[in-house]
């Protein structure tokens, strides 16, 4: 039971067919087997998710059968927790080569993870050292790096087609300029191959301007054929990864501009938010109600514009990204962290102690996310000169993370160029 997650995507880009995959996650055995039994039932293809909870993310395998016992609910499924024969039994029956399941987690110290999701007999999950690192947790960079070498040698020796999903491209998304999306992406892909992995997928965003983030797509997908020729890849795109809208109808339009995005983007894969994002998580059958939505959008989505601007601006920034971090060492765990230590590596408003925080951003008048300083960062001299130079003040900073809930809700954004509530 191997490569499922693969074939199974390939299957539905032969036939031009987006696959769609919540993030969802119960505690109890029986509720997460109802809710992955519920998605395998649709008539449309969809990939299972064991999202896992909060207490798993930061490694402590006990609190969450203690709170199961005493009533409680959580947020994901203690995989670690349970013992693997419990496990494997919920997905009996389920899992299988026409309803993939992938194990998304959080931790930047996959290893136990990764053990436990081999020995139940699973072998698809994501993230990456840096962006299951930095925007997720304390962990000193090189240690998450450590972790995620170790780990990604585990699944490439244990599976025969060990599938891993870079983050990189989630990375604090909803404020970071795709450029830097696209690059975290791609050298989180070139690590997981260092280290033996041959299947994988890169991520993005989907982020303030859909222009934007079409020619951003076009330039992950261009530059994934150059660095990683020999390796299984696919695109998955996320619905919003910020602040979400509040009200109903904003929500379900979101949803369907991020379906009609990835469709006319030409990704394989949507992870797709629910309406009940913003509230509270998510039940099964709201769970069900957003990828029915999203696959029908998906569907009647027209044919996409070409965005040369933007396409181009991205490639050329990212590329400069890429190729300088690795330039640094030929073990590309060590270029990372030398990224970062010399600021050629800088997440915008990212607050973990081995991030620098000297570049930031800005979204201008069209709505797309432009660099408002660029700080020690790998870019091309042009990139430099373009940056807005403007310090970024808190009240900006909060109508940015704003700025697509508002949007989506109706709410009138600030009254300046920095802002402005232009729907694409």
């Amino acid at each position: 039971m191997s490569g499922f997650l693969d074939s199974f995507v390939h299957q539905h880009r032969s036939s031009g067919t987006l696959v769609v995959q919540p993030r969802m996650g119960f505690g109890a055995v029986q509720a997460m087997r109802s809710g992955l039994r519920a998605l395998a039932e649709l008539a449309i293809p969809v990939v299972g998710t064991l999202t896992l909870d909060s207490y798993t993310r930061v490694g402590d395998y006990v609190t969450p059968l203690q709170r199961l016992a005493d009533g409680e609910q959580l947020n994901g499924f203690p995989l670690v927790s349970y013992p693997a024969s419990t496990t494997a039994q919920m997905l009996k029956g389920l899992y299988g080569p026409s309803y993939p399941i992938q194990v998304r987690h959080g931790t930047p110290l996959p290893l136990e993870v990764f053990r436990r999701l081999v020995e139940v007999g699973l072998d698809a999950t994501e993230g990456g050292p840096v962006s299951y690192c930095l925007p997720y947790s304390r962990v000193p960079l090189p240690q998450a790096v450590k972790a995620w070498s170790e780990s990604c040698r585990f699944l490439a020796g244990e599976t025969d087609e060990g599938h891993i999903e870079t983050f990189g491209g989630c990375l604090l998304g909803q404020l970071c300029p795709p450029s830097l999306l696209v690059a975290i992406a791609l050298i989180e892909a070139c690590f997981f191959r260092q280290h033996g992995v041959r299947h994988m997928s890169l991520s993005y965003a989907q982020g303030t301007l859909a222009a934007q983030d079409r020619g951003a797509l076009r330039a992950l997908r261009t530059l994934a054929h150059e660095y990683l020729g020999d390796v299984d890849w696919h695109i998955v795109m996320y619905t919003y990864m910020g602040l979400f809208p509040e009200t109903p109808q904003g929500a379900r339009r979101l949803i369907r501009d991020s379906a009609q995005l990835a469709a006319q983007a030409g990704c394989e894969r949507l992870i797709v938010k629910t309406i009940a994002e913003s509230s509270q998580i998510a039940t099964v059958q709201e769970n069900v109600e957003a990828l029915l939505l999203a696959a029908e959008a998906a569907t009647a989505a027209g044919p996409g514009h070409v965005d040369t601007e933007f396409f181009e601006e991205t490639m050329l920034d990212a590329r400069c990204l890429v190729d300088t971090v690795l330039s640094l060492d030929r073990d590309i765990g060590r270029a990372l962290l030398t990224g970062f230590a010399t600021g050629m590596l800088d997440v915008p408003f990212c607050l973990h102690r081995d991030n620098r925080g000297e570049a930031t951003a800005v979204i201008d008048s069209r709505g797309a996310l432009r660099w408002a300083t660029t700080g020690r960062l790998a870019l091309p001299p042009e990139s430099h000169r373009n940056a807005r130079h403007r310090e970024v003040d808190s009240g900006t900073l909060y109508h940015m993370l704003r700025y697509i809930s508002d949007r989506y809700d109706g709410v009138a954004g600030p009254p300046h160029e920095e802002c402005a509530t232009r729907v694409d």
